[in-house]
């Protein structure tokens, strides 16, 4: 089914791996397009409850592929058509997504961890925002998310002098959730991810639309919305379920509905 990535489903944690490992996990078009493919399927799917995006090998994805890029190319063309539409494939998916950034996040492979909810960096990764350094601007929505995460003068920084962060300044400055050892990366990758995906799966969705929503309604606007989002809220299994597991005084079983 993929031949740039690879895609499994296991206790509710659907893990995309991009699998170009000899090359740095570079992006080309069809991995592209095969990442719009996994998000949109983990999207539909009522088994996925989380989603991990991580890179096989040492690297997490080092950027676009430049062998891939002729001379004389409308990068205007290419992000139209290859970039913005995962990108908006990832922001439109209400799951929760898990950057398990295992290596080095550079160009669009930051721009694509920054798209993601959560970020689980190994302590030996960095990211590296290095569009400067061939005299491009990040791109891939890369300052609208690197800006909302670090504020407007730390993104400036980053983007202009375009040096590596490594895992613990990530850490210090937000972009990292959390920094976790070469030792214990598998484990706590995987326990994290079903930690999330062990949560009312729909109350996330409704977090991450309302809080994207906050951005650009005036507040009226917004408390009209939340109450909706609320009431939406209220109908799920997984509201029924948490109501009576506090007044049973028991840990609620979720079931993502």
């Amino acid at each position: 089914m993929y031949e740039t990535i690879t895609y499994r489903v296991e206790n509710g944690v659907a893990c995309l791996t991009l699998n170009r490992p000899d090359k740095l996990n570079a992006f080309t078009s069809q991995m592209n397009r095969e990442i719009q493919k996994a998000i949109k399927t983990s999207a539909s799917s009522d088994e996925v409850r989380a989603i991990i995006i991580t890179g096989e090998g040492r690297a997490f994805c080092s950027g676009q592929d430049l062998s891939e890029v002729d001379e004389g190319v409308n990068l205007g063309q290419m992000l139209r058509e290859d970039y913005s539409p995962m990108m908006q494939q990832l922001a439109s998916c209400e799951k929760p997504i898990i950057a398990a950034v295992n290596g080095v996040a550079a160009g669009a492979g930051f721009s694509l961890a920054l798209a993601c909810d959560f970020r689980l960096v190994s302590e030996k990764a960095s990211f590296l925002n290095a569009f400067v350094n061939i005299g491009l601007i990040p791109d891939s929505g890369n300052l609208y998310y690197l800006s909302r995460i670090v504020g407007h003068a730390k993104a400036l920084e980053l983007s202009v002098f375009g040096e590596k962060v490594p895992a613990a300044e990530a850490k210090n400055m937000g972009l990292a959730t959390k920094v976790i050892s070469v030792e214990e990366w598998n484990e706590q990758v995987k326990a994290f991810a079903e930690n999330i995906a062990s949560k009312p799966t729909k109350a996330i969705g409704l977090i991450k639309r309302y809080l994207e929503a906050s951005y650009h309604l005036s507040l009226e606007e917004y408390l009209k919305e939340e109450a909706e989002g609320q009431r939406i809220a209220g109908l799920t299994i997984d509201y029924s379920e948490g109501v009576t597991a506090f007044a049973e005084k028991r840990k609620a079983q979720f079931i993502g509905k």
